[in-house]
């Protein structure tokens, strides 16, 4: 991991002083992390004696920041960050460098600018203010300190020595184009106490800023298309709406951080540890030989194990491509014992994992709803439903999602069995997944060694219906389970069944943090650009020009599908979530349409992305997977597809499947 953190982007250091930054910046990153999982449970239990530790749960909202600007240095030099990338269909090779370098310059400047930006508010926003003996701005310092990290980060790994110098020419630009906040920093408050010499400067800025506004912001949403991160392209269009309407330069700055101490966002990153570290132990191995025991004979047995392994991983992990990376080879090994051709398993295995997304204690679910929260509260509208509501309002949609893919799976499988009982294929996913199939056995099994299986994975199947059971009764907070989950998991695979050994830890930890760090960091910008939207009046605005060309909310939903299904075929799920939410939910308000209803139409529009060309990450992962052309996979998911796209009609005009258990707790008063 040397050279993956960030004092290795900072070639002038010296080598001792490098390794030095190197340590810091794994101890802030992991022992943020572990901090994350180890305070909540450790409230859990000492509540029980009614003991309360002072200013543990403020302690932990800012640890949780300072992991989050870390993690997103992390995903910097591991080239980890969320983009869109439509430049790699570029067929000239000097066209395509072209493009690259205007992005990397274009992240170097803003995050310049972001740098420069958050001082200001550190300085004057939080002065005075303290977590028991501990001033804030000690955390806040995470902030800006990520953000310049980030750009020499970006600007270092540009690979010739003329580029990187024009990375550093591009850092001195944007801090001369933050000069507001540096003169708002060393002369007080008001950027304008500064002396007059600089204020020519300050007002070219605002009205650079006024009257570039749109070919500006148009300018980032093409870089982003073509391959720029999607958080700087986030944090650079809001910082220059805020800019064109005057504000203040740390007004961006507001939102992010009152985003990133929130509680409820902490689940996040502990739900993905647990899936990471379940995906890096024989976890899986375990369950599917469990339910190949019980579930291999029945008609479709296979394909049951299949969905329903797959669902349970992704939902864990947020992200169906882990599954497919961690499983594929385990279960297309499955498949081929039993006699299934290419054409359904590699189908199947594609697609199964994005089921995962519609069930507890699934990270989509929960950023619709803290999304979705966020900008109700920017358009001071109280918001009635919690993330229960939303877990709930997602769990019969996401079984109707479930049973179908099962059974396109099944009848795919059938025909499949058929055809190979008179010839035989071999590919090359076959030689791969030979470790894998020797640990897989026949279904054809007893009673006896059906239930050793059952023995062997016992503590993973209790672990999801002990986090539902608790969450759900209300004796565990989304918190409290994430924290539980992680540490549970670290007993059971790494103490229990010894899967993990204790020294391997920290590389479990590396896989999960630039995987936190990227999507995070995308959601620190999007409450930013919620807030520079509503300050704007844009998604007033556009509300009214759609309500009046536009009257009924079935034609409305209509669209919505559609542009969300095109937005799918192009933009990763999270980006989706971040970047369209603050125009989708104040039309959804117009409209009459229920928040969890609109929620889960729209995830489900999104997991459908996952299967989706030119940038279904699935479809990717699966060709690199096994070996096997992109076109021949996306064929083989097809037929998935189209029940996906059958299923979200149904679930889209008859909201009765996504609101009758959400109202049903809330008369229950959940």
């Amino acid at each position: 991991m040397a050279n993956h953190l960030p004092g290795a982007a900072i070639p002038w250091l010296g080598k001792a002083a490098r390794k030095g930054l190197n340590v810091l910046c794994k101890a802030v990153c992991y022992g943020s992390l572990a901090l994350l999982a180890l305070i909540p449970v450790s409230e859990l239990i000492l509540s029980q004696f009614n003991v309360f530790v002072p200013h543990s749960r403020a302690f932990l909202i800012h640890f949780f920041l300072v992991m989050v600007f870390f993690a997103a240095m992390f995903a910097t030099v591991s080239k980890g960050h969320v983009a869109i990338g439509l430049a790699q269909y570029v067929k000239s090779e000097r066209i395509r460098r072209a493009i690259e370098l205007v992005g990397v310059l274009l992240v170097v400047f803003l995050l310049t600018i972001l740098g420069w930006n958050t001082l200001p508010y550190i300085s004057i926003g939080l002065q005075g203010r303290t977590i028991g003996p501990v001033p804030t701005w000690i955390f806040a310092a995470a902030m800006p300190l990520g953000y310049f990290a980030m750009a020499m980060g970006f600007a270092h790994g540009l690979r010739s020595r003329g580029k990187r110098i024009a990375g550093l020419a591009v850092i001195l630009l944007g801090t001369a184009a933050a000069l507001p906040a540096i003169a708002k920093l060393i002369w007080g408050a008001n950027p304008f106490d500064a002396p007059e010499v600089l204020w020519p400067w300050m007002d070219f800025l605002y009205d650079t800023a006024a009257s570039m506004q749109v070919p500006a912001i148009l300018l980032l949403v093409a870089a982003a298309l073509a391959g720029m991160p999607i958080f700087a392209a986030i944090g650079g269009i809001a910082t220059i709406m805020l800019m064109a309407l005057g504000q203040e330069p740390e007004a961006f700055h507001i939102p992010v951080f009152d985003a990133l101490t929130s509680q409820d966002l902490i689940a996040i990153p502990l739900f993905t540890l647990t899936g990471f570290f379940l995906s890096e132990s024989k976890a899986g191995e375990r369950l599917v030989r469990t339910f190949q025991a019980f579930f291999g004979r029945l008609p479709g047995g296979i394909v049951v194990v299949a969905v329903l392994i797959s669902a349970f991983f992704s939902s864990f992990t947020g992200a169906s491509g882990v599954t497919i990376l961690a499983l594929g080879g385990i279960l297309y090994a499955v498949f081929q014992k039993n006699g299934y051709r290419d054409r359904a398993a590699m189908g199947l295995v594609t697609a199964a994992g994005g089921t995962g997304v519609m069930f507890p204690p699934s990270l989509a679910i929960i950023l619709v709803f803290s999304s979705s929260s966020m900008i109700l509260h920017f358009m001071n509208v109280p918001a009635e439903h919690t993330v229960i509501h939303y877990f709930a309002g997602a769990f019969i949609p996401g079984l109707i999602l479930l049973v179908a893919t099962i059974a396109v799976g099944a009848l795919l499988a059938s025909k499949s069995k058929a055809a190979e009982r008179t010839s035989a294929s071999q590919t090359t996913a076959a030689s791969q997944t030979t470790a894998a199939s020797q640990t897989t056995s026949s279904p054809k099994v007893g009673p006896r060694e059906a239930f050793a299986a059952l023995r062997a994975s016992l503590l993973e199947i209790l672990l999801p219906l002990l986090l539902v059971a608790g969450f759900f009764t209300g004796r565990l907070t989304l918190l409290q389970a994430s924290a539980v989950s992680v540490v549970y998991v670290v007993i059971v695979e790494v103490f229990i069944k010894r899967d993990i050994p204790l020294r391997e830890l920290h590389k479990i930890f590396a896989k999960a943090i630039p995987v936190v760090g990227s999507v995070l960091v995308i959601l620190a910008m999007a409450s930013g650009l919620s807030y520079a939207f509503v300050f704007s009046g844009v998604p007033e605005a556009f509300t009214t020009w759609m309500t009046g060309a536009i009257r009924e909310p079935v034609v409305f939903l209509l669209l919505l599908n559609g542009a969300l299904l095109l937005v799918g075929s192009v933009v990763d799920m999270f980006s989706a979530i971040f970047v369209l939410l603050p125009l989708v939910v104040p039309l959804g308000y117009e409209y009459g349409i229920h928040p969890v209803h609109l929620g889960v139409i729209f995830i489900l529009n999104l997991e459908a992305g996952f299967l989706t060309p030119p940038v279904g990450i699935n479809l990717f992962l699966a060709s690199s997977r096994f070996g096997l052309p992109f076109m021949r996979i996306c064929s083989y998911a097809i037929p998935f597809f189209l029940v996906r796209l059958l299923v979200l009609l149904l679930v889209s005009y008859i909201p009765w499947f996504s609101t009758w258990l959400p109202e049903l707790l809330r008369g229950m008063g959940l």
